[in-house]
């Protein structure tokens, strides 16, 4: 029953991309798994909100422009794939505590990049980049529960090691497949920190490893001697993009607004209210959660604020994931009161807040039917 919402919304999100998206099977498949990943980062507030919030990030215009196209793998190359993830699991879960887990886990990442992408996808995959991402925020935010809950919850407890090697194992595979993932170092290392789990030398060791790498990709991909100093005013003034960054971007007001835009145009100005009262409610009740997808959020501003890309809604899919989320935790936060403040006629009450909230995924997916 945990899961039930979260596979409802990915189902929803399934024939959504199917039959309106005009997405393969394989590759809406992808999707939903993303959906259901979402969702179930906010089973903790509902079965109504967890299948609305899942839907609200499916029919945003960023994740939506995934849909349509053709599949880069077959099915028995995907059924493969998914069997070998899940074996991985299984001996993770069985040798947590093997002396040699470090290393093996070094290794093993080493050879998956190697035949990943040297046999099955190309770099830079950004199905593949979503759904780690999706991965790597379900797995902050379960630690964040697990170790800072409530005063009212249950007492707080340490992280489990399929929770320690998730993260790493996510934010591994993340950083090799496209360094733009290293924007979630912030958020990942002040997530472990907060934990105040002790962890190996040599997982903080990996951790460094692959920041290092990220950084270095960033720097080749992203970073032109051409662009960088160049003028983020005159930049604007001549509507200039071009898919690298510029170093004064960020003293632009114009691209402020323009970033505000973009969120606006994802889920409209009561999503960026509904954002904001979500991270103040956030600060409130889970202040390491609140400061850890603050850190996040304001990770990815920063680089959508100085890349010049055309592609830039795309790219800022993780900013998109946290928004959905502060909104689904402002509109819980809503429900709490109403049920406090109002005694009589308790159905409606307890209603009234998912009633309203969905009918922003709804409006959305009207928009996406109506657009040409």
């Amino acid at each position: 029953m945990r899961w039930l919402p979260g596979l409802i919304a990915g189902a929803l999100a399934w024939f959504a991309f199917v039959f309106v998206g005009q997405t393969s099977l394989i590759r809406a498949s992808g999707l939903a798994v993303v959906i259901v990943i979402m969702a179930m980062t906010l089973r903790r507030w509902g079965a109504a909100l967890t299948v609305i919030g899942g839907l609200a990030l499916a029919f945003s215009p960023a994740f939506w422009s995934q849909t349509g196209g053709t599949d880069s793998l077959n099915l028995p190359t995907t059924l493969l794939l998914v069997a070998l993830a899940a074996l991985i699991v299984v001996l993770l879960t069985r040798l947590g505590d093997w002396p040699y887990l470090g290393l093996v886990v070094g290794v093993g990442l080493v050879i998956f990049a190697v035949v990943f992408w040297g046999q099955v996808i190309t770099p830079r995959s950004l199905r593949l980049t979503t759904l780690l991402a999706a991965g790597m925020f379900y797995l902050l935010v379960q630690a964040l529960y697990i170790t800072h809950p409530r005063p009212d919850e249950l007492p707080p407890a340490n992280l489990s090691t399929r929770h320690m090697l998730g993260l790493l194992l996510c934010f591994g595979v993340g950083v090799i497949n496209d360094p733009l993932f290293t924007l979630l170092a912030p958020a990942v290392v002040l997530g472990l920190l907060l934990s105040r789990t002790r962890l190996a030398w040599w997982y903080w060791g990996l951790i460094v490893v692959f920041i290092a790498i990220g950084v270095y990709g960033i720097v080749i991909e992203y970073v032109s001697s051409t662009w960088w100093l160049y003028s983020a005013a005159q930049a604007e003034s001549q509507n200039l993009r071009v898919p690298y960054v510029m170093a004064d971007g960020w003293h632009e007001a114009s691209r402020w607004i323009n970033l505000v835009g973009l969120v606006i145009s994802q889920f409209g100005v009561l999503g960026v209210l509904l954002g904001i009262l979500g991270l103040a409610r956030l600060a409130r009740w889970y202040p390491p959660l609140g400061s850890v997808t603050m850190i996040a959020y304001a990770a990815y501003v920063i680089f959508g604020l100085v890349y010049f890309g055309r592609n830039n809604a795309v790219l800022l899919l993780p900013l998109m994931m946290i928004q959905v989320f502060w909104m689904t935790y402002a509109v819980y936060s809503f429900g709490e009161w109403m049920k406090k403040s109002f005694t009589v006629a308790r159905p409606v009450v307890h209603w009234f807040a998912p009633a309203i909230y969905i009918l922003l995924p709804l409006l959305m997916l009207l928009r996406i039917t109506d657009a040409p």
